[in-house]
């Protein structure tokens, strides 16, 4: 499937016009139907407002594969699938997750010495 198709595909699964899009990216309808057909490269900025419109990102749109990929929700996974998921990720918000689950434990230890250290008082 190329990119003119994947994009006509999206659209057409979140019930968008035509006209909607074109008028989101700033094209009159002729030329955003030519996009779709593939007659008219379609420029990186206006792949991004499609995206933006899709609420998906460009590589969701590159990467299309026939279905519209769903919100990720990872606290009704288990154990193993929440360090899978995570594993996915780049290596800076890897470790940024890292770093927040770093200091959330912190905070915990230190709110349990003060409670035990207060409660002896």
């Amino acid at each position: 499937m190329n990119l003119a198709d994947k994009i006509k595909s999206i659209r057409e699964e979140k019930n968008f016009k035509q006209v909607e899009v074109a008028s989101h990216i700033g094209v009159d309808k002729s030329a955003y139907s030519k996009i779709e057909k593939g007659l008219r490269a379609i420029m990186a900025e206006e792949l991004q407002k499609i995206a933006q419109f899709f609420n998906l990102t460009t590589d969701q749109i590159i990467n299309y594969d026939g279905k519209v990929p769903k919100e990720v929700i990872i606290e009704d996974k288990t154990a193993v699938e929440q360090i899978r998921l995570i594993q996915q990720l780049g290596e800076e918000d890897r470790q940024t997750i890292f770093r927040l689950i770093d200091k959330m434990l912190t905070n915990k230890k230190f709110k349990d010495f003060f409670q035990k250290n207060i409660a002896a008082l």
